[in-house]
């Protein structure tokens, strides 16, 4: 079996990777042809545990390969997936524009049965639109050429991506013929034969399940971030309140971890897309439209822990920052909490020095040098305010509170992550501020 993968953004490279991985001939196709000419020389354009060295192994295996001509890789690829970008459009829907200019090139170039499936994060009816374009120009060519639609919508967590690919919880497949699902059966069979679930459904509500996927774990962060508030106004702290309820088997202990608010790419956009989804058919979704205002607040929540510690005087204050992803184990910064951290602060004069394993290139990308960037974590300490902890990357976890006492101007820690203990952070003589935690 060959397969073509249209699009080397983080779904379609790590989805052609890994597909390669399990044996099957795979061409990633892209229109960036400095993206792809990096790629042939083992430059991979994202931070992604263990995706280079699996790149390189299947590239030498001759099993990968990368190209910026779509029509050369059609004649012999089964299956084509679509998976390039849906960036939000100005009204917060889908932009379905590189997803439709795919579906138009395939129907421009194919000359025998292919299965195309969207395995881009789409709105409901997006294969449809699919289809009908490339109905479209096959009937511009005056040719009979079958084909068929599926949907497969992706479940990758950043920093742990090849792990959700290859040992997955479950594999949604929409399809809406016979022929179409044998064809998913025959790519999914290493994945039957390990015992990982395949759930085929109708097309809609495979691209549904994705959505709601994303919105049910967005509400889950929203609504312990709702809880931690809380806990400080009462005297509770929402680590105990979190073990308290992360043992019942009905609500489990994944995403319940109070924060400075989630970010990256998926969860912001997919919630806007939709409410959008859903105003387009006269429903409001109040539920999400609250889980997106928490969430902004949220980011909020950790500044005004900091303005309010130093009284309002931050002009010319140095403030150290550890951590800069939206998460750990990957360099996206999309929405990031530490950018609304980042531009407050420097709203207020202050100088920012901060450290991240990985996503200081990104940052200095995305807002140059605006802020300073230290070689290491305790470099960024030296003759610090106050440490802002706001990615719970694993290095962080223990470090060491003498050195950090010694470079540091003032022992005031903000842990936005709640990755320490209180207690011993006041033993060693610092003053404490975490999320739903009202002791220093």
């Amino acid at each position: 079996m060959k397969i073509t993968i249209v699009g080397t953004g983080y779904v379609g490279l790590v989805t052609g990777t890994c597909f390669a991985e399990t044996g099957i001939d795979v061409v990633c196709v892209d229109v960036d042809k400095k993206k792809i000419e990096n790629l042939k020389k083992g430059i991979v354009p994202i931070y992604e545990p263990g995706l280079e060295n699996m790149i390189e192994r299947n590239v030498l295996q001759k099993r990968l390969e990368f190209n910026t001509d779509l029509r050369s890789a059609l004649p012999d690829s089964d299956i084509v997936f679509i998976a390039v970008g849906t960036p939000p459009d100005e009204d917060g829907s889908a932009d379905l524009k590189h997803v439709l200019d795919v579906a138009r090139l395939i129907g421009m170039y194919i000359e025998k049965y292919i299965l195309i499936v969207t395995k881009s994060t789409v709105p409901v009816g997006t294969a449809e639109k699919v289809r009908s374009v490339i109905s479209r120009e096959i009937k511009k060519r005056k040719r009979d050429i079958q084909f068929d639609v599926a949907s497969n919508p992706e479940f990758l967590k950043e920093g742990d991506a090849i792990e959700d690919f290859l040992r997955p919880d479950r594999i949604v497949i929409g399809v809406d013929s016979e022929r179409a699902e044998q064809v998913m059966k025959r790519l999914y069979k290493p994945f039957l034969l390990n015992g990982h679930p395949l759930i085929f459904m109708d097309i809609p509500s495979a691209e549904l399940t994705k959505y709601t996927a994303n919105s049910m774990l967005a509400t889950k962060i929203s609504f312990m971030n709702e809880i931690a508030i809380l806990c400080e106004l009462v005297g509770a702290d929402v680590n105990m309140v979190r073990k308290g309820i992360g043992t019942d088997s009905r609500i489990g202990n994944k995403f319940i971890y109070a924060g400075a608010g989630y970010g990256g790419s998926c969860f912001p956009k997919d919630i806007r897309a939709l409410i959008k989804e859903a105003e387009t058919r006269g429903h409001s979704m109040e539920i999400l439209k609250s889980v997106e205002n928490v969430n902004k607040k949220q980011k909020d929540f950790l500044f005004n822990k900091i303005i309010r510690h130093f009284d309002q005087d931050l002009k010319g204050r140095k403030i150290a920052i550890w951590g800069l992803s939206f998460k750990p184990n990957t360099d996206d910064i999309r929405e990031a909490p530490s950018l609304t951290v980042i531009d407050k602060l420097l709203e207020k004069g202050v100088h920012i020095h901060a450290y991240d394993p990985v996503a200081m290139n990104e940052c200095r990308r995305r807002i140059g040098d605006a802020i300073k960037y230290a070689r290491d974590r305790y470099e960024a300490l030296t003759d610090a305010d106050a440490l802002v902890v706001i990615t719970e990357w694993s290095e962080f976890r223990l470090p060491d509170y003498a050195l950090m006492g010694k470079l540091m101007k003032n022992r005031v820690v903000f842990d936005g992550r709640n990755i320490y203990d209180p207690a011993e952070m006041k033993e060693n003589g610092f003053i404490y501020y975490g999320i739903g935690r009202t002791y220093r």
